[in-house]
């Protein structure tokens, strides 16, 4: 008797964009809101240092205000990265119970965390900056976030 490999679970790209977009919004308003509360900087601080990936660091604070072209670039650049990270978290839990795919995503905002904060910095500088609690906990949610997310469209899917 013969038997049958396994078929590995599908990928659900739809559902790791929609995951993707939920768990990005969510960690820009934990980065907006803990920010000033904890660190007693501005919420326009973690959308400047992401819009200086493309613009360049001179759109760094100080001053840390409010300007529409910066939180614009910034919201593409995040939105983009935060659905192609979700895709790739997507191939780590497709198949998963809720549980395991929130375990795994808050391991994998970890490593995100990490590879941003240490890796990355040889091409962005300014993120060792915000090497701190508040970022490496805005990064942990984005991967529970984000494995809650995906499992939770997953099924939708199925029927």
């Amino acid at each position: 008797m013969t038997t049958q490999p396994l078929a590995k679970p599908r990928l659900h790209a739809g559902a790791a964009v929609i995951a993707g977009l939920i768990a990005g919004a969510v960690f820009l308003v934990l980065e907006m809101l803990m920010v000033p509360m904890f660190l007693a900087g501005s919420p326009w601080g973690p959308p400047r240092m992401i819009a200086a990936m493309a613009m360049g660091p001179d759109v760094l604070p100080p001053p840390a205000t409010f300007d529409l072209v910066i939180l614009m670039v910034a919201m593409m650049i995040h939105f983009v990265l935060s659905i192609v990270l979700a895709l790739v978290f997507a191939l780590l839990a497709r198949g998963r119970p809720m549980g395991t795919a929130i375990m795994i995503g808050a391991v994998f905002g970890l490593v995100v965390y990490l590879v941003s904060f240490y890796g990355m910095t040889a091409v962005f500088p300014w993120f060792a900056e915000a090497r701190n609690w508040v970022s490496l906990f805005a990064h942990v949610m984005f991967g529970v976030v984000l494995g809650w997310a995906y499992a939770w469209r997953t099924p939708r899917l199925n029927h």
